[in-house]
């Protein structure tokens, strides 16, 4: 009887031992839930500062749209990156998410989803200049 167990248990061992991960799931459409309101002064643009109105990207000369804090808002709005009746179809958020190229912000290879969930919370929230 120990016979037939080890003789199947032992392979099985094997078996599970070969086995090795060589793909992970990266789950990248779904956003952080935010359930404050999002200030464009406060949350959004600091992100704009730090990753996207650096000099050569969206800064004054740079990249459209212009991501400067005094410039961003109007930018935004007048460069119909933001649409307020279905935000996720949002220029703005489908750059960010990598549904259109080239996926912003340039050289984080994996956009943080606290940044997609405050951008979409924001444009849901009525993309209000606060």
């Amino acid at each position: 009887m120990k016979k037939i167990i080890t003789s199947a248990v032992i392979p099985c061992l094997l078996f599970i031992g070969g086995c090795e991960k060589d793909t992970t799931l990266i789950i990248k459409d779904v956003p952080v839930i935010i359930s404050k309101t999002v200030s464009f002064s406060g949350d959004i643009v600091p992100i704009f500062s730090q990753s996207c109105s650096l000099s050569g990207c969206h800064g004054a000369g740079g990249h459209v749209p212009n991501l400067v804090a005094d410039n961003a808002y109007v930018s935004l709005i007048s460069g119909n990156f933001i649409d307020i009746t279905t935000p996720e179809n949002s220029k703005l958020y489908q750059i960010l998410t990598g549904k259109l190229t080239p996926v912003m912000p340039m050289g984080v290879p994996n956009n943080p989803s606290n940044i997609n969930g405050l951008v979409l919370a924001w444009i849901k929230q009525g993309a209000k200049k606060n």
